[in-house]
Protein backbone atom coordinates (compact mmCIF):
# COMPACT_ATOMS: atom_id res chain seq x y z
CA UNK A 1 0.00 0.00 0.00
CA UNK A 2 1.50 3.15 -1.13
CA UNK A 3 0.00 6.08 0.83
CA UNK A 4 -1.37 4.56 3.76
CA UNK A 5 -1.74 6.54 6.87
CA UNK A 6 -1.09 4.78 10.18
CA UNK A 7 -1.87 7.08 12.89
CA UNK A 8 -1.26 5.12 16.01
CA UNK A 9 2.07 4.82 15.67
CA UNK A 10 3.01 6.40 18.89
CA UNK A 11 0.47 4.54 20.81
CA UNK A 12 1.76 0.79 19.75
CA UNK A 13 5.84 2.61 21.19
CA UNK A 14 7.42 2.99 17.37
CA UNK A 15 9.52 5.98 17.27
CA UNK A 16 8.91 8.41 14.73
CA UNK A 17 10.64 11.46 13.76
CA UNK A 18 8.34 15.07 14.56
CA UNK A 19 8.42 15.52 10.16
CA UNK A 20 6.91 11.54 10.21
CA UNK A 21 4.08 12.57 12.63
CA UNK A 22 3.55 15.56 11.03
CA UNK A 23 2.19 13.44 7.73
CA UNK A 24 0.72 11.64 10.08
CA UNK A 25 -1.01 14.00 11.78
CA UNK A 26 0.07 13.70 15.48
CA UNK A 27 2.51 16.11 16.33
CA UNK A 28 2.55 19.66 18.14
CA UNK A 29 4.92 22.41 17.01
CA UNK A 30 4.83 26.31 18.22
CA UNK A 31 7.29 28.82 17.32
CA UNK A 32 7.62 31.68 19.47
CA UNK A 33 3.92 33.80 19.05
CA UNK A 34 3.92 37.58 17.69
CA UNK A 35 0.32 37.73 18.23
CA UNK A 36 0.32 40.95 20.35
CA UNK A 37 -2.13 43.29 21.15
CA UNK A 38 -2.73 45.78 17.80
CA UNK A 39 -0.50 43.47 15.69
CA UNK A 40 -3.83 43.03 13.57
CA UNK A 41 -3.07 43.92 10.35
CA UNK A 42 -5.51 47.06 9.01
CA UNK A 43 -7.93 45.51 6.85
CA UNK A 44 -6.71 42.18 6.36
CA UNK A 45 -8.26 38.76 6.05
CA UNK A 46 -7.85 36.06 8.26
CA UNK A 47 -7.14 33.23 5.34
CA UNK A 48 -8.52 29.46 5.57
CA UNK A 49 -7.14 27.10 3.20
CA UNK A 50 -9.42 23.73 2.98
CA UNK A 51 -7.80 21.32 1.15
CA UNK A 52 -9.40 17.27 1.07
CA UNK A 53 -7.51 14.34 -0.51
CA UNK A 54 -8.34 12.90 -4.06
CA UNK A 55 -11.62 14.66 -4.21
CA UNK A 56 -11.44 15.56 -8.22
CA UNK A 57 -14.70 17.83 -8.70
CA UNK A 58 -17.14 14.52 -7.32
CA UNK A 59 -19.38 17.28 -5.26
CA UNK A 60 -22.62 18.67 -5.35
CA UNK A 61 -21.83 22.07 -6.59
CA UNK A 62 -19.79 20.33 -9.33
CA UNK A 63 -23.08 18.51 -10.55
CA UNK A 64 -23.05 14.87 -8.78
CA UNK A 65 -26.44 14.73 -7.72
CA UNK A 66 -25.80 11.50 -5.61
CA UNK A 67 -23.24 12.76 -2.67
CA UNK A 68 -23.70 14.95 -0.13
CA UNK A 69 -21.95 17.71 0.16
CA UNK A 70 -24.72 20.83 1.99
CA UNK A 71 -21.68 22.73 3.55
CA UNK A 72 -19.05 22.92 0.33
CA UNK A 73 -22.28 24.09 -1.37
CA UNK A 74 -23.33 26.62 0.75
CA UNK A 75 -19.28 27.44 0.31
CA UNK A 76 -19.92 27.92 -3.11
CA UNK A 77 -23.48 29.68 -3.18
CA UNK A 78 -22.21 32.28 -0.87
CA UNK A 79 -18.92 32.93 -2.93
CA UNK A 80 -16.95 31.86 -6.34
CA UNK A 81 -17.01 29.00 -7.80
CA UNK A 82 -14.41 27.68 -10.83
CA UNK A 83 -15.86 25.06 -13.18
CA UNK A 84 -12.20 24.78 -14.87
CA UNK A 85 -10.38 24.28 -12.24
CA UNK A 86 -7.14 22.15 -12.71
CA UNK A 87 -3.72 20.97 -11.19
CA UNK A 88 -0.50 21.03 -12.68
CA UNK A 89 0.13 17.08 -11.24
CA UNK A 90 -2.30 14.97 -10.88
CA UNK A 91 -0.23 13.02 -7.47
CA UNK A 92 -0.88 14.12 -3.97
CA UNK A 93 2.64 16.11 -3.23
CA UNK A 94 3.77 17.29 -6.48
CA UNK A 95 0.53 18.96 -6.75
CA UNK A 96 0.52 20.45 -3.13
CA UNK A 97 3.85 21.70 -3.36
CA UNK A 98 2.79 23.69 -6.44
CA UNK A 99 0.06 25.23 -4.50
CA UNK A 100 2.09 26.38 -1.74
CA UNK A 101 4.73 27.83 -3.72
CA UNK A 102 3.19 28.61 -6.86
CA UNK A 103 6.06 26.75 -8.55
CA UNK A 104 6.50 23.86 -11.12
CA UNK A 105 7.05 20.48 -8.73
CA UNK A 106 10.16 19.99 -11.63
CA UNK A 107 11.39 23.59 -10.06
CA UNK A 108 10.33 23.17 -6.42
CA UNK A 109 11.78 20.00 -5.75
CA UNK A 110 8.52 17.76 -5.37
CA UNK A 111 8.19 15.42 -8.35
CA UNK A 112 7.25 12.55 -6.31
CA UNK A 113 5.39 11.41 -3.23
CA UNK A 114 7.42 13.22 0.51
CA UNK A 115 6.62 10.44 2.61
CA UNK A 116 8.88 7.39 4.11
CA UNK A 117 11.35 6.30 1.70
CA UNK A 118 9.65 8.40 -1.23
CA UNK A 119 11.34 11.10 0.45
CA UNK A 120 11.13 13.60 -2.11
CA UNK A 121 11.21 17.39 -0.49
CA UNK A 122 10.92 21.08 -1.29
CA UNK A 123 14.31 22.72 -1.83
CA UNK A 124 15.69 24.53 1.17
CA UNK A 125 15.10 28.01 -0.67
CA UNK A 126 11.70 27.60 -1.49
CA UNK A 127 9.23 29.55 0.02
CA UNK A 128 5.91 28.17 1.23
CA UNK A 129 2.84 30.34 1.66
CA UNK A 130 2.59 29.70 5.51
CA UNK A 131 5.76 31.55 5.83
CA UNK A 132 5.60 34.08 3.13
CA UNK A 133 1.93 35.06 5.10
CA UNK A 134 3.81 34.75 8.50
CA UNK A 135 6.74 36.83 7.38
CA UNK A 136 3.93 39.82 6.45
CA UNK A 137 2.32 39.11 10.03
CA UNK A 138 -0.08 36.35 9.81
CA UNK A 139 -0.21 33.69 12.03
CA UNK A 140 0.13 30.63 10.14
CA UNK A 141 -1.46 27.00 11.08
CA UNK A 142 -1.45 23.62 10.09
CA UNK A 143 -4.31 21.92 11.30
CA UNK A 144 -4.53 18.01 10.04
CA UNK A 145 -2.46 16.28 6.90
CA UNK A 146 0.11 18.12 4.70
CA UNK A 147 1.57 15.96 2.33
CA UNK A 148 3.84 18.92 0.60
CA UNK A 149 7.21 18.53 2.64
CA UNK A 150 9.26 16.18 5.33
CA UNK A 151 9.80 19.40 7.15
CA UNK A 152 6.30 21.24 8.39
CA UNK A 153 8.53 22.64 10.96
CA UNK A 154 9.92 25.25 9.19
CA UNK A 155 7.43 26.26 7.30
CA UNK A 156 4.43 26.75 10.07
CA UNK A 157 4.20 29.09 13.31
CA UNK A 158 2.37 26.18 14.95
CA UNK A 159 1.17 22.61 14.03
CA UNK A 160 -1.98 21.95 16.25
CA UNK A 161 -2.31 17.99 17.13
CA UNK A 162 -4.50 16.16 14.62
CA UNK A 163 -5.75 12.82 14.13
CA UNK A 164 -6.24 11.72 10.48
CA UNK A 165 -9.97 11.17 10.96
CA UNK A 166 -12.03 14.42 9.74
CA UNK A 167 -13.89 14.43 12.46
CA UNK A 168 -10.80 14.85 15.21
CA UNK A 169 -9.18 17.32 12.92
CA UNK A 170 -12.35 19.83 12.57
CA UNK A 171 -12.58 19.69 16.68
CA UNK A 172 -8.89 20.86 16.89
CA UNK A 173 -9.72 23.63 14.34
CA UNK A 174 -12.93 24.61 15.77
CA UNK A 175 -10.97 24.53 19.17
CA UNK A 176 -8.67 26.98 17.58
CA UNK A 177 -10.88 28.94 16.18
CA UNK A 178 -12.28 29.21 19.61
CA UNK A 179 -9.09 30.16 21.24
CA UNK A 180 -8.54 32.95 19.57
CA UNK A 181 -11.88 35.03 19.51
CA UNK A 182 -10.29 38.21 21.02
CA UNK A 183 -6.58 37.30 19.06
CA UNK A 184 -5.88 39.95 16.97
CA UNK A 185 -3.11 38.89 14.86
CA UNK A 186 -4.65 37.64 11.38
CA UNK A 187 -4.49 33.75 10.80
CA UNK A 188 -3.39 31.63 8.21
CA UNK A 189 -5.03 27.95 8.75
CA UNK A 190 -3.79 25.45 6.32
CA UNK A 191 -6.49 22.92 7.08
CA UNK A 192 -5.57 19.16 4.99
CA UNK A 193 -8.33 16.29 5.66
CA UNK A 194 -7.54 13.33 4.59
CA UNK A 195 -10.74 12.12 2.78
CA UNK A 196 -11.54 10.81 0.80
CA UNK A 197 -8.22 9.01 0.34
CA UNK A 198 -8.59 5.56 0.18
CA UNK A 199 -8.43 3.10 3.26
CA UNK A 200 -7.48 0.22 1.58
CA UNK A 201 -7.27 -1.90 4.97
CA UNK A 202 -10.88 -0.53 5.93
CA UNK A 203 -13.38 -2.93 4.62
CA UNK A 204 -15.29 -0.13 2.70
CA UNK A 205 -11.99 0.61 1.48
CA UNK A 206 -12.53 4.23 2.19
CA UNK A 207 -13.05 4.13 6.10
CA UNK A 208 -16.69 4.16 8.15
CA UNK A 209 -19.47 5.27 6.04
CA UNK A 210 -22.00 7.36 7.52
CA UNK A 211 -25.63 5.82 8.44
CA UNK A 212 -27.04 7.90 5.53
CA UNK A 213 -25.29 7.29 2.70
CA UNK A 214 -26.69 7.05 -0.58
CA UNK A 215 -27.82 3.47 -2.00
CA UNK A 216 -26.89 4.71 -5.45
CA UNK A 217 -23.75 6.76 -6.74
CA UNK A 218 -23.01 8.71 -9.95
CA UNK A 219 -20.97 6.54 -12.12
CA UNK A 220 -17.94 8.46 -14.02
CA UNK A 221 -18.53 7.97 -18.13
CA UNK A 222 -15.17 6.56 -18.16
CA UNK A 223 -15.50 3.64 -15.28
CA UNK A 224 -17.57 0.19 -16.36
CA UNK A 225 -20.41 0.28 -14.15
CA UNK A 226 -20.45 -3.25 -12.64
CA UNK A 227 -21.79 -4.02 -8.47
CA UNK A 228 -18.78 -4.04 -7.26
CA UNK A 229 -17.58 -0.94 -8.77
CA UNK A 230 -20.97 0.90 -7.49
CA UNK A 231 -20.24 -0.69 -3.99
CA UNK A 232 -16.59 1.31 -4.01
CA UNK A 233 -18.26 4.75 -5.14
CA UNK A 234 -20.89 4.61 -2.75
CA UNK A 235 -18.45 3.97 -0.81
CA UNK A 236 -15.97 7.08 -1.99
CA UNK A 237 -19.45 9.21 -1.64
CA UNK A 238 -19.70 8.79 1.58
CA UNK A 239 -16.28 9.30 2.63
CA UNK A 240 -17.14 12.50 1.21
CA UNK A 241 -19.83 13.26 2.66
CA UNK A 242 -17.92 13.02 6.38
CA UNK A 243 -15.57 15.29 5.48
CA UNK A 244 -17.88 17.54 4.29
CA UNK A 245 -19.94 17.28 7.31
CA UNK A 246 -16.92 17.84 9.45
CA UNK A 247 -16.10 21.14 6.59
CA UNK A 248 -19.45 21.99 8.49
CA UNK A 249 -18.30 22.11 11.75
CA UNK A 250 -15.11 24.27 11.29
CA UNK A 251 -17.61 26.79 9.50
CA UNK A 252 -20.13 26.56 12.59
CA UNK A 253 -16.98 27.53 14.24
CA UNK A 254 -16.14 30.30 12.09
CA UNK A 255 -19.36 31.89 12.48
CA UNK A 256 -19.22 31.54 16.55
CA UNK A 257 -15.85 32.76 16.76
CA UNK A 258 -17.67 35.85 14.84
CA UNK A 259 -14.88 35.10 12.40
CA UNK A 260 -16.37 34.73 9.14
CA UNK A 261 -17.26 37.76 7.25
CA UNK A 262 -13.44 38.58 7.89
CA UNK A 263 -12.18 35.38 6.04
CA UNK A 264 -11.06 34.10 3.14
CA UNK A 265 -11.95 30.97 2.14
CA UNK A 266 -10.02 28.64 -0.09
CA UNK A 267 -11.77 25.15 -0.74
CA UNK A 268 -9.71 22.82 -3.10
CA UNK A 269 -8.32 19.31 -3.72
CA UNK A 270 -5.00 18.31 -5.26
CA UNK A 271 -6.43 16.20 -7.74
CA UNK A 272 -9.25 13.96 -9.13
CA UNK A 273 -10.60 11.24 -8.03
CA UNK A 274 -8.56 8.04 -6.93
CA UNK A 275 -10.23 5.66 -9.48
CA UNK A 276 -8.34 3.93 -13.05
CA UNK A 277 -7.85 6.56 -15.86
CA UNK A 278 -8.30 9.69 -12.92
CA UNK A 279 -5.70 10.20 -10.30
CA UNK A 280 -2.19 9.47 -11.26
CA UNK A 281 -3.36 10.21 -15.08
CA UNK A 282 -2.79 13.59 -17.16
CA UNK A 283 -6.81 13.19 -18.86
CA UNK A 284 -9.64 15.46 -17.23
CA UNK A 285 -10.72 13.40 -14.65
CA UNK A 286 -7.14 13.00 -13.08
CA UNK A 287 -6.49 16.70 -13.57
CA UNK A 288 -9.97 18.24 -12.97
CA UNK A 289 -10.05 19.89 -9.35
CA UNK A 290 -12.93 21.99 -7.60
CA UNK A 291 -11.83 25.21 -6.48
CA UNK A 292 -13.96 27.76 -4.67
CA UNK A 293 -13.21 30.79 -3.02
CA UNK A 294 -15.23 33.36 -0.50
CA UNK A 295 -14.40 36.36 1.37
CA UNK A 296 -17.64 37.78 2.87
CA UNK A 297 -16.58 41.05 3.89
CA UNK A 298 -13.91 41.52 1.03
CA UNK A 299 -14.35 42.44 -2.59
CA UNK A 300 -15.31 39.14 -4.04
CA UNK A 301 -18.76 38.71 -5.49
CA UNK A 302 -21.13 35.98 -4.42
CA UNK A 303 -22.36 33.03 -6.04
CA UNK A 304 -20.72 33.15 -9.25
CA UNK A 305 -19.47 30.74 -11.43
CA UNK A 306 -16.13 31.37 -13.65
CA UNK A 307 -15.51 29.58 -17.03
CA UNK A 308 -12.31 30.50 -17.38
CA UNK A 309 -9.57 27.97 -17.29
CA UNK A 310 -7.19 27.74 -13.95
CA UNK A 311 -4.24 26.28 -12.43
CA UNK A 312 -3.69 25.80 -8.75
CA UNK A 313 0.05 26.82 -9.43
CA UNK A 314 -1.90 30.23 -9.62
CA UNK A 315 -3.35 30.06 -5.98
CA UNK A 316 -0.37 31.27 -4.56
CA UNK A 317 0.08 34.70 -6.46
CA UNK A 318 -3.86 34.94 -6.38
CA UNK A 319 -3.85 35.01 -2.58
CA UNK A 320 -0.68 37.44 -2.34
CA UNK A 321 -2.68 39.59 -4.64
CA UNK A 322 -6.03 39.66 -2.99
CA UNK A 323 -4.47 40.87 0.38
CA UNK A 324 -2.27 43.60 -0.84
CA UNK A 325 1.07 41.50 -0.27
CA UNK A 326 4.17 41.60 -3.33
CA UNK A 327 4.49 38.01 -5.12
CA UNK A 328 8.11 37.06 -5.32
CA UNK A 329 9.56 37.19 -8.69
CA UNK A 330 10.43 33.34 -8.65
CA UNK A 331 6.54 32.79 -8.81
CA UNK A 332 5.14 30.91 -12.07
CA UNK A 333 1.42 31.21 -11.32
CA UNK A 334 -0.30 33.66 -12.36
CA UNK A 335 -2.97 35.75 -10.39
CA UNK A 336 -6.69 35.67 -10.68
CA UNK A 337 -7.60 38.26 -8.45
CA UNK A 338 -8.19 41.28 -10.81
CA UNK A 339 -10.59 38.66 -12.58
CA UNK A 340 -12.41 38.55 -9.00
CA UNK A 341 -12.18 42.09 -8.20
CA UNK A 342 -12.84 43.19 -11.49
CA UNK A 343 -9.83 45.74 -11.06
CA UNK A 344 -6.23 45.88 -12.94
CA UNK A 345 -5.60 43.79 -15.85
CA UNK A 346 -6.42 39.98 -15.97
CA UNK A 347 -3.67 38.01 -17.76
CA UNK A 348 -6.65 35.17 -19.80
CA UNK A 349 -5.07 31.98 -19.22
CA UNK A 350 -5.34 30.12 -22.54
CA UNK A 351 -3.02 27.44 -22.11
CA UNK A 352 -2.25 25.03 -18.81
CA UNK A 353 0.96 23.03 -18.36
CA UNK A 354 1.14 20.08 -16.33
CA UNK A 355 3.85 16.80 -15.31
CA UNK A 356 4.18 13.66 -14.10
CA UNK A 357 7.70 12.56 -12.70
CA UNK A 358 6.83 10.08 -10.11
CA UNK A 359 4.40 8.61 -7.93
CA UNK A 360 4.14 4.05 -7.08
CA UNK A 361 6.88 4.17 -9.92
CA UNK A 362 8.58 6.19 -12.82
CA UNK A 363 6.18 7.26 -15.09
CA UNK A 364 7.45 11.09 -16.68
CA UNK A 365 4.68 12.12 -18.84
CA UNK A 366 4.17 16.38 -19.78
CA UNK A 367 0.94 17.75 -21.06
CA UNK A 368 -0.31 20.89 -22.69
CA UNK A 369 -4.01 21.56 -22.13
CA UNK A 370 -6.20 24.51 -24.41
CA UNK A 371 -9.69 24.97 -24.39
CA UNK A 372 -10.25 22.86 -26.74
CA UNK A 373 -6.87 20.43 -26.95
CA UNK A 374 -4.54 18.33 -25.09
CA UNK A 375 -1.11 17.08 -26.06
CA UNK A 376 0.87 14.50 -23.95
CA UNK A 377 4.42 13.58 -24.50
CA UNK A 378 5.24 10.36 -22.74
CA UNK A 379 8.97 9.64 -21.92
CA UNK A 380 9.12 5.54 -21.22
CA UNK A 381 6.74 2.79 -22.30
CA UNK A 382 4.63 2.50 -19.21
CA UNK A 383 1.14 1.03 -18.97
CA UNK A 384 -0.73 3.11 -20.17
CA UNK A 385 -2.31 4.78 -17.09
CA UNK A 386 -1.07 4.62 -13.44
CA UNK A 387 -3.54 2.28 -11.46
CA UNK A 388 -5.02 4.31 -8.09
CA UNK A 389 -6.79 1.71 -6.40
CA UNK A 390 -3.86 0.57 -4.15
CA UNK A 391 -4.95 -2.95 -4.44
CA UNK A 392 -4.29 -5.96 -6.83
CA UNK A 393 -7.72 -6.38 -7.83
CA UNK A 394 -9.37 -2.99 -8.70
CA UNK A 395 -13.09 -3.21 -8.55
CA UNK A 396 -13.25 0.01 -11.10
CA UNK A 397 -11.99 -0.69 -14.62
CA UNK A 398 -11.59 1.52 -17.52
CA UNK A 399 -14.01 0.97 -20.66
CA UNK A 400 -10.80 2.64 -22.79
CA UNK A 401 -8.45 0.97 -22.71
CA UNK A 402 -10.44 -1.99 -22.32
CA UNK A 403 -7.66 -3.80 -20.71
CA UNK A 404 -4.72 -1.22 -19.33
CA UNK A 405 -2.71 -4.54 -18.35
CA UNK A 406 -1.62 -4.71 -22.31
CA UNK A 407 -1.94 -1.14 -22.92
CA UNK A 408 1.21 1.10 -22.88
CA UNK A 409 2.20 4.66 -23.92
CA UNK A 410 2.16 5.83 -27.15
CA UNK A 411 5.10 8.47 -27.61
CA UNK A 412 2.28 11.36 -28.50
CA UNK A 413 -0.94 11.61 -27.74
CA UNK A 414 -3.34 14.81 -28.87
CA UNK A 415 -6.92 15.03 -28.75
CA UNK A 416 -9.87 17.10 -29.05
CA UNK A 417 -11.42 17.43 -25.89
CA UNK A 418 -14.60 19.19 -27.59
CA UNK A 419 -15.66 16.38 -29.35
CA UNK A 420 -13.80 13.66 -27.37
CA UNK A 421 -14.26 14.97 -23.69
CA UNK A 422 -13.05 10.69 -22.69
CA UNK A 423 -9.50 12.05 -24.50
CA UNK A 424 -9.88 8.59 -26.27
CA UNK A 425 -9.40 9.08 -29.95
CA UNK A 426 -5.56 9.69 -30.22
CA UNK A 427 -5.08 12.20 -33.22
CA UNK A 428 -1.73 12.36 -32.79
CA UNK A 429 -0.66 10.10 -35.99
CA UNK A 430 -3.60 11.79 -38.37
CA UNK A 431 -2.31 14.11 -41.04
CA UNK A 432 -5.40 16.45 -40.92
CA UNK A 433 -3.97 17.25 -37.36
CA UNK A 434 -0.07 17.47 -38.08
CA UNK A 435 -0.73 21.35 -38.20
CA UNK A 436 -2.11 21.48 -34.00
CA UNK A 437 0.09 18.47 -33.17
CA UNK A 438 3.20 20.53 -33.99
CA UNK A 439 2.40 23.62 -32.97
CA UNK A 440 1.28 22.12 -29.33
CA UNK A 441 4.67 19.99 -29.13
CA UNK A 442 6.61 23.75 -29.66
CA UNK A 443 4.68 25.33 -27.04
CA UNK A 444 5.52 22.19 -24.60
CA UNK A 445 8.82 22.12 -25.70
CA UNK A 446 9.55 25.85 -25.07
CA UNK A 447 7.97 25.65 -21.89
CA UNK A 448 10.03 22.79 -20.65
CA UNK A 449 13.47 25.03 -21.50
CA UNK A 450 12.12 28.30 -20.20
CA UNK A 451 11.47 26.14 -16.97
CA UNK A 452 14.26 24.35 -16.96
CA UNK A 453 12.74 20.91 -16.54
CA UNK A 454 15.52 18.57 -15.94
CA UNK A 455 13.07 15.85 -17.79
CA UNK A 456 15.57 17.62 -21.02
CA UNK A 457 18.60 16.18 -20.01
CA UNK A 458 17.21 12.51 -18.90
CA UNK A 459 15.07 11.12 -16.32
CA UNK A 460 15.72 12.93 -12.98
CA UNK A 461 16.86 10.22 -10.20
CA UNK A 462 14.83 9.48 -7.10
CA UNK A 463 16.05 10.34 -3.64
CA UNK A 464 16.23 5.96 -3.43
CA UNK A 465 19.16 5.97 -6.26
CA UNK A 466 21.10 8.06 -3.66
CA UNK A 467 20.63 5.86 -0.80
CA UNK A 468 21.32 2.74 -2.82
CA UNK A 469 24.64 4.28 -3.50
CA UNK A 470 25.65 5.26 -0.27
CA UNK A 471 24.70 1.49 0.99
CA UNK A 472 27.09 0.03 -1.97
CA UNK A 473 29.84 2.55 -1.05
CA UNK A 474 29.39 1.45 2.69
CA UNK A 475 29.12 -2.44 1.70
CA UNK A 476 32.50 -1.77 -0.03
CA UNK A 477 34.00 -0.22 3.04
Amino acid sequence: MIESIEPRLCSIGIAITASQAAYVGISIQNKDSHDMPGNRKEAQPNILKITCHDLGQHIGCYGIPTVRTPNIDRIAETGIRFENSFCVAPQCSPSRASMVTGRYPHNNGVMGLTHGDFAWDLNRNERHLAGLLSDAGWRSVLVGLQHETQDPERMFDEIVTTSDQCEIVADHAAAFLDNRRDANQPFYIQLGFTEPHREPRSSSGFGKMPSDHSEKATFPEYLVDEPDAQDEMMAFEGAIHRVDTAIGHVLEALDEASRTEETLILMTTDHGIPFPRAKCSPYDPGIETCFIIRWPGGPLPRGKTYDEMISNIDLLPTVLDLVDHPIPETIQGLSFAPLLTDSGSYQTRTKIFGEMTYHDYCDPRRWIRTNKYKLIINFTTALSFMNPSQTWRPKAVSRDPPDPALEYHKPVELYDLDEDPMETNNLAEHSEYEPIRRDMLTRLHRWMKETEDPLLNGIPAPPMHERALSTLRNERK
